[in-house]
């Protein structure tokens, strides 16, 4: 009887670390989706530099590395 619920406490427990790691796969996957815009103060505000004449307008370096410049 003892065996049975310590088995069923480890399975309970697998089973909502599991959900745990499927919800922050989605949350990380829906952030990831969409497109990110700063604007060029934002961009020399996070330590970074416009590179709007380069292609794809980026920001280039700080917190908004790699993020298009509009």
């Amino acid at each position: 009887m003892r065996m049975r619920r310590i088995f069923a406490a480890v399975i309970a427990t697998a089973a909502f670390a599991g959900l745990g790691l499927t919800g922050a796969a989605t949350a990380t996957a829906a952030t990831q989706g969409a497109p990110s815009y700063v604007t060029p103060s934002e961009c020399r505000q996070g330590g970074g530099i416009p590179a709007i004449n380069e292609p794809g307008n980026l920001c280039k370096g700080g917190t908004h590395d790699g993020e298009t410049v509009d």
